[in-house]
């Protein structure tokens, strides 16, 4: 999308509603609004808007900047000729757009820390949601969402698309299939590499207060898919953390630091591998650099400058209502991008190894669908994945996955996860779902209250019980 581009240009600002109309409404169609209109929201308005145009309407965005509500449309239109543009509204008026847009979902896609008013004011007004991960950041918000929940009697889906990953399924299958028995013990590593890793120090999440953390925004992916996995829930967590690379002190300590607050302009920010340039990437240019001027969001903040207040590098051991034990451990300057889990359990073992990246460029322009390079979009930087199984007194066995092996899923993102997730969220319900793939608010507050103890525990240096933080 060029600067000059006309879709962007005729759309209303979001002072006030958008005189411009959604397409006429279809009988039976769900109407649905997305508020918080950053890069994840697109996932969703292209699903609404594309495949699941039959089922749902999108009436209504809701966003804090009309720039980037602006960007969606002209999107949206560039997609679907003749289509009109989608009622814009300030982030002061979502109660109104409710209202008045006659809105049944809403998809919420906001900083994670205003998720909770978003989604217990879509409640009350009658409406289900979906909501991005993590659910919310603390536990009083988890509660208010849960209240709500039950007062309300609405429907909440939390979009752990990780749970439709063919190969976190078939992890599942196994499992419960009882290959390995009864599981004693998981561990779980987690690497963020360079370009990834990074990302999180540029951005809104680097305050703790925005986002919970990497225990919280990041890390309650791979608490829930524990869960989930192992069918049961946490009791006690024990963790230590840190920022051990990126922020100021470190930055200074090992001379990476750069002199700028963030890299736009700046004369120092030239040649350093660790900023991101927004003006060479559509997305970044349209959504971010050229919205600034509403709200002064700096979305390529320096990763060695100040105020970055959440860790780097996290130990975690949990205790699970099952009787089984979690090590985990995240890290978020990796050279390459991936992860490695093995179960132990009373009848063999099971190990799974994602290869995103294998190493990680310096200089590779942040363009393209997504804003995040992950390493699966970089040719050969491509990993592997394999499911390995090892029971009693048999040779190795690996599990055969079809679809989303490798980094780079020609399924789409998320090694596939993504269009799994969506056809569930928005298509057509025939039967259950043998895995219980589908994640309600319950199983959000369980993921989030690991990482939630996790923090506890860095501060008190002593063991969380997860009761007295969230009785879920």
């Amino acid at each position: 999308m060029s600067e000059q581009d006309p879709c962007i240009a005729s759309v209303a600002p979001a002072s006030s509603a958008s005189s411009g109309a959604a397409t006429s409404s279809v009988a039976g169609r769900r109407r649905c609004a997305v508020v918080g209109l950053g890069a994840r929201a697109r996932m969703f308005t292209e699903a609404i808007t594309g495949p699941y145009s039959d089922r749902i309407e999108l009436v209504g965005f809701c966003d804090v900047n009309g720039r980037r509500m602006a960007v969606h449309n002209g999107w949206i239109a560039a997609d679907h000729p003749g289509r009109g543009p989608v009622p814009a509204y300030a982030a002061e008026d979502f109660d109104v757009m409710l209202r008045r847009e006659r809105v049944d979902l809403v998809v919420v896609c906001s900083v994670d820390r205003t998720h909770d008013d978003y989604i217990v004011r879509a409640l009350e007004a009658g409406c289900d949601v979906v909501t991005e991960k993590p659910m919310t950041t603390d536990a009083d918000k988890a509660r208010r969402i849960l209240d709500a929940r039950r007062r309300t009697g609405g429907d909440v889906r939390v979009a752990f698309n990780y749970r439709y990953n063919p190969v976190h399924s078939a992890v599942r299958e196994v499992i419960a299939g009882g290959e390995i028995g009864e599981v004693g013990s998981v561990h779980f590593e987690w690497l963020l590499d360079l370009r990834h890793g990074a990302d999180y120090f540029r951005r809104w999440h680097r305050d703790k207060a925005n986002s919970g953390g990497l225990m919280v925004h990041k890390a309650t992916h791979h608490f829930d898919l524990v869960n989930w996995w192992l069918g049961t829930e946490p009791e006690t967590v024990f963790a230590q953390g840190g920022l051990f690379f990126y922020g100021e002190e470190a930055g200074l300590r090992r001379g990476l630091a750069r002199p700028y607050a963030r890299a736009h302009g700046a004369a120092a920010a030239e040649g350093d591998p660790f900023a991101v340039r927004l003006a060479e990437s559509e997305v970044l240019r349209a959504l971010y650099l050229e919205a600034e001027r509403e709200d002064g969001y700096h979305r390529d903040q320096n990763v060695f400058g100040a105020g970055v207040s959440i860790e780097d590098d996290m130990a975690v051991l949990v205790r699970y209502a099952s009787g089984a034990s979690l090590t985990y451990h995240l890290t978020a300057y990796s050279p390459w991008e991936g992860y490695r889990v093995a179960f132990n359990g009373s009848e063999g073992r099971l190990e799974l190894l994602v290869e995103e990246s294998t190493w990680t460029r310096s200089s590779v322009p942040a363009d393209g669908a997504s804003p995040v390079m992950h390493g699966a979009t970089v040719g050969d930087e491509v990993g592997r994945t394999e499911l390995l199984l090892r029971r009693f007194w048999e040779r190795p066995r690996e599990v055969k996955v079809g679809g989303g092996e490798g980094g780079a899923s020609a399924e789409g993102g998320h090694g596939g996860g993504d269009v799994r997730m969506l056809a569930d969220l928005f298509g057509p319900r025939s039967g259950g779902d043998a895995l219980g793939r589908a994640a309600d608010a319950v199983d959000g507050a369980k993921s989030l209250v690991t990482g939630l103890a996790a923090n506890e525990s860095f501060v008190t240096g002593l063991p969380v019980r997860v009761r007295d933080l969230l009785d879920v």
